[in-house]
C-alpha cells in the first residue's frame, strides 16, 4: 500500500496530496491540479517572500515593523504582540508567541512599502513564476488568504528541501529558532511550553501534541491551515508532504494527520 492511501479513509470530500524527496515525487494522490483554499499555509509562502526580500535588501531583518519595539524579525516569528486577527497591540514585542494572521498583513504591507511593489505582484515575481506555480495566488489577507494546487506546493517543498531563491544560509536562519524559549498556544493544540518558530516556519522540536507524526524529527518545519491543509519539510529524513483538503481542521484531523506522516516517513525510509 502506498502511504497516502490512507486518505481515502478520510471523512473528507475533495483531498490530494504529495510526498516529496531530494529525488523528487515519491508518491501521490487524488487531483494534484485541484484548487484548495490554503488558510495559513499561506504564510510559508508570505515568509518565503519575505526572505527573498531580506536577501534582495528590500527589507531588512531588524528594521521597525508593526507596533512600536518591533521587527521585520517579530513578525515574521510571531513575537510582534500584534494579535491574532486584528492590528491591535496585546503584548509587548519579544515577550511572549502571539500567534497573528494580522502580523502578516503588516508584513505584507513593509514589504511592498520599501520595494514599490504591491505585495501580490512581489510574491508572484520572487516565489511563484521561478518556481512554476502557475495556479496559485494571493487573492486576500497575507496571513491566511492564498489559493494553490498540490502540484504547485510539490515544487514549494522541493525549494524547502533544496533552496535555489534564497541561500541555504538563509533557509537556515528561516529554520532556527527566533526568540528562544518562549511560551505560547499553538492554534487547535494549546498551550505549548516552548512554541519554537523560525522566520515564518512553525518548528516541530519537542511539541506534543503536534499535527506532525511522532516520528518527525525534531528539525521537522511547515504550517498547517484551518481549511484542512498542512505541509512539513523533514531535513532529517530528506522528505516533504503537502495534504491538502476541503474540510476545515477539527478533531477528526487530530488522530488521522499523525498517523498520515509517520506512515509517509516509514513507507520512505525502506
Amino acid at each position: 500500500m502506498h502511504s497516502l492511501d490512507l486518505i481515502a479513509g478520510w471523512p473528507v470530500d475533495n483531498a490530494a496530496a504529495r510526498v516529496v524527496s531530494v529525488a523528487g515525487v515519491t508518491d501521490e494522490y487524488g487531483d494534484v491540479e485541484r484548487v484548495f483554499e490554503l488558510a495559513s499555509v499561506t504564510k510559508l509562502l508570505v515568509a518565503y517572500a519575505a526572505l527573498v526580500a531580506i536577501e534582495e535588501e528590500a527589507v531588512d531583518l531588524d528594521q521597525p515593523a508593526g507596533p512600536e519595539g518591533s521587527t521585520v524579525r517579530h513578525l515574521l516569528a510571531h513575537t510582534s504582540g500584534l494579535a491574532f486577527g486584528e492590528q491591535k497591540a496585546q503584548a509587548a514585542p519579544g515577550s511572549k508567541r502571539t500567534y497573528s494572521s494580522a502580523g502578516f498583513e503588516v508584513l505584507a504591507d513593509k514589504i511592498a512599502s520599501e520595494s514599490g511593489i504591491p505585495f501580490e505582484t512581489y510574491l508572484d515575481e520572487a516565489v511563484f513564476q521561478p518556481l512554476g506555480m502557475t495556479n496559485s495566488t494571493l487573492t486576500g489577507s497575507a496571513g491566511h488568504g492564498a489559493q494553490s494546487t498540490v502540484r504547485d506546493l510539490s515544487a514549494f517543498a522541493a525549494e524547502l528541501l533544496a533552496p535555489q531563491l534564497v541561500s541555504p544560509d538563509m533557509l537556515g536562519r528561516a529554520r532556527t529558532v527566533q526568540f528562544d524559549g518562549l511560551s505560547g498556544i499553538l492554534p487547535g493544540y494549546g498551550m505549548q511550553k516552548p512554541n519554537d518558530w523560525g522566520l515564518g516556519f512553525e518548528l516541530r522540536d519537542s511539541k506534543s501534541p503536534h499535527w506532525t507524526g511522532a516520528n518527525n524529527s525534531p528539525r521537522t518545519f511547515g504550517h498547517f491551515g484551518q481549511s484542512g491543509t498542512f505541509l512539513w519539510v523533514d531535513p532529517d529524513a530528506n522528505l516533504a508532504a503537502v495534504v491538502l483538503t476541503d474540510l476545515a481542521f477539527g478533531e477528526w484531523a487530530k488522530p488521522l494527520w499523525p498517523e498520515l506522516s509517520d506512515e509517509i516517513l516509514h513507507n520512505n525510509r525502506r
